[in-house]
């Protein structure tokens, strides 16, 4: 019914033809730090913005179908950096396993965690994993997010990491739903009968060559921490993968400082995610080399853990990232939600959350075509969120509900 009820209300003239947004109100373009204006109009052809105006008098009914968005706010669709999108099953057990003492580690260690996952990933088909991620896509476009990380490391093996980059490749097909960024993520976890070191040796000898010769990922990452990758295997994998032309992004420091941070830096990673406990010292490297920080608010949020200190890291002008970390043990998809964490729980201010979830996710997670996202200003793509107030504050002001009224994606208007 949702994928129905989106296509009823589609443009028909939007790709063949300027479509003009005017009558906005209040539009943080997130071009500059001086971004807001208000009373303009947004041209749009095909799927770029064409232009920026205060008059929509050098238009005729007949070059354009006007769109009057009535007074309301618009702000650039999000970008979502960092989704674990395709996986089966559940795992909300846990929550009362963690609730009684027990560490991540210690859930993986009786059989729950990544590799409770994997098992139910590793049952159903394609077809079953396609419907699911679709689904997902579905879910996270209501809630304004118009491009997205997606990656594997449910299936941790040569056969399944494949079936799983190709269900994200056909997802990319799909019409109307968010833009994939695809991310090989074999290196997550062990299975039963691997060691690290045995698995890593596979990674190398057989699944990334085979990952490469797919085409099918267009980034690599690895899960370094103490009990899963090691520094030593973490920077052996990213090093091959960024030889084969995969970008990198890394898993580091999400328990503790165990040096994920300083391989980042050293590396010169594009994105380095979690990154809860890495030391100061270390972000000043990391940022040197120009490195980004994905933070993920929703994962301390989901497990009762501490929030980083975002203020500190603000002060060092250390630049950040936000995205959902959608995966089984956190079910956010909605990147308003993490927007409210930032600016309702942590200080905050909804610039600058609205920064981490624009332009500074599209620094980490780049299109393939190369057109410029996270922004609103012409030649970027024409994906915005015409919001439901005419305040573009009210964007993280609704964590329980979506604050989006309806969405420019690709250049094509979608109403909810």
């Amino acid at each position: 019914m949702f994928v129905e009820a989106i296509v009823l209300q589609l443009s028909p003239l939007a790709s063949t033809m300027r479509t003009i947004y005017h009558n906005i109100g209040s539009m943080q373009t997130m071009n500059d730090i001086d971004s807001l204006s208000k009373g303009k109009a947004i041209a749009v052809k095909d799927n770029k913005i064409e232009n920026i105006m205060d008059s929509i008098d050098e238009f005729e009914s007949s070059d354009a179908q006007f769109i009057d968005v009535d007074g309301r706010s618009i702000v650039p669709g999000f970008i979502d950096g960092h989704s674990h999108l395709l996986w089966a099953g559940d795992r909300f057990n846990e929550h009362n396993l963690r609730m009684q003492g027990k560490s991540y580690a210690e859930i993986a260690e009786m059989g729950g965690g990544i590799m409770e996952t994997v098992r139910q990933t590793r049952k159903v088909g394609a077809e079953e994993l396609y419907s699911i991620g679709e689904n997902r896509l579905k879910n996270a476009l209501r809630y304004g997010t118009t491009f997205l990380e997606a990656k594997t490391g449910y299936g941790l093996s040569t056969e399944h990491e494949l079936r799983l980059l190709s269900v994200v490749e056909q997802l990319k097909s799909v019409q109307n739903l968010p833009s994939i960024h695809s991310t090989w993520m074999g290196a997550h976890a062990v299975t039963p009968e691997h060691t690290y070191d045995s698995y890593t040796d596979e990674i190398l000898s057989d699944q990334l060559p085979r990952v490469l010769e797919s085409n099918l990922a267009d980034s690599a990452d690895v899960f370094c921490e103490p009990g899963w990758f090691s520094v030593e295997q973490s920077e052996d994998i990213l090093r091959a993968s960024r030889k084969g032309g995969l970008r990198l992004r890394m898993h580091v420091d999400e328990f503790s400082d165990g040096g994920g941070g300083e391989l980042a830096a050293e590396l010169r990673v594009r994105t380095a995610d979690h990154a809860h406990h890495t030391s100061m010292d270390t972000r000043m490297k990391m940022k040197d080399a120009g490195v980004m920080t994905g933070f993920l608010p929703g994962t301390p949020y989901c497990n009762g853990d501490d929030w980083p200190n975002f203020a500190e890291i603000h002060n060092h002008d250390i630049p950040f990232s936000m995205a959902t970390d959608f995966n089984p043990n956190c079910h956010i998809s909605s990147i308003p939600f993490i927007g409210s964490l930032a600016v309702q729980r942590n200080g905050m201010s909804p610039f600058d959350a609205l920064a981490c979830v624009t332009r500074q996710a599209a620094k980490s997670t780049p299109r393939s075509d190369g057109l410029e996202q996270g922004v609103i200003k012409p030649g970027a793509v024409a994906n915005f969120n015409i919001l439901n107030s005419k305040h573009w504050e009210s964007w993280c002001m609704s964590p329980a509900s979506s604050p989006v009224h309806s969405i420019c994606l690709e250049g094509t208007h979608i109403e909810f």
